[in-house]
């Protein structure tokens, strides 16, 4: 947490029933092979790197501020307590410590920063950062790797329907697309949503476009969006080209294609379950 050099910590040890999610907060905790990692990990050198905390007011219950994966990998793995840092911060400042002390993982969905973005804009404007005359200025102060008109279009995908940024953060959805469907309204999200479903595809950064085009005339309906929807795309399929030479230079000889592509394809997954593992140790 960025702030961990100005606000002053207390260090503790709480009851895990004692801590809940920070309220709203954008970041995903999903229990998946990284979540099996870590939770390992922690049942067998405990929580190295405590969380950071805030208390409740009229309540002996505190807030997580940092550490979310942390505690739920925690309560996987069986523990009842956890090592924390209490802090003094109001809702506000939380919520921005929050979001500063996760815009810098390695790993952050579109969806994941897109209301990181606007719980911090939300934080500013509550303590009277961001008003009419200064708003482009306190977009500009939201984050120090996009610039504000980048931070508003992350903005923008919190006006979509649940299951478009979810396409987003699958990559079956491109953030240049992403941004330009908010405009429609929600039926009109609903029908693009179908015609994916429908047609097994999404839509390309032109069909958005001109979807976005059409809205603005008066002109789009569930038709229009049909017709935008049903168009051939060469490049419906995202293909990955590896050139033969580099191949080459890592493959063991006389694999036939057949056994080429196996060995590629065990060789990403155990790789990927490298990764994995050094994720899991990094978070203890």
């Amino acid at each position: 947490m960025n702030n961990k050099n100005t606000v002053p910590m207390k260090p503790a040890l709480l009851r895990i029933e004692q801590l809940r999610p920070f309220e709203g907060h954008p970041y995903k905790v999903q229990d998946n092979e990284e979540m099996a990692a870590l939770s390992e990990s922690i049942r067998e050198n405990g929580v190295l790197s405590p969380l950071v905390v805030r208390s409740v007011e009229s309540s002996n219950e505190y807030e997580v501020i940092s550490g979310h994966r942390r505690l739920y990998a925690a309560r996987k793995a069986g523990l009842t307590e956890v090592p924390v840092l209490i802090c003094t911060l109001d809702r506000d400042a939380a919520a921005i410590a929050l979001v500063d002390s996760n815009l810098h993982r390695e790993h952050i969905l579109p969806s994941e920063k897109a209301y990181a973005y606007k719980l911090k804009m939300k934080a500013l404007s509550h303590q009277g950062i961001a008003c009419g005359q200064v708003g482009h200025k306190s977009r500009d102060d939201i984050s120090d790797t996009d610039s504000g008109r980048q931070v508003q279009r992350y903005i923008r995908l919190t006006y979509l329907i649940p299951e478009l940024p979810e396409k987003m953060d699958k990559e079956e959805i491109a953030f240049s697309v992403g941004v330009e469907l908010p405009y429609l309204d929600e039926y009109s999200q609903r029908d693009v949503l179908e015609q994916c479903e429908i047609n097994d595809c999404t839509p390309s950064y032109s069909q958005a476009w001109r979807m976005h085009k059409a809205d603005r005339e008066g002109l789009l309906t569930k038709d229009v969006i049909q017709f935008f929807m049903s168009e051939e795309k060469a490049n419906q399929r995202e293909t990955v080209k590896v050139p033969a030479s580099r191949l080459r230079e890592v493959l063991p000889k006389g694999l036939d294609a057949g056994k080429t592509e196996d060995f590629i394809i065990k060789a990403c997954e155990y790789y990927r379950k490298y990764l994995i593992r050094q994720r899991g140790r990094e978070e203890r």
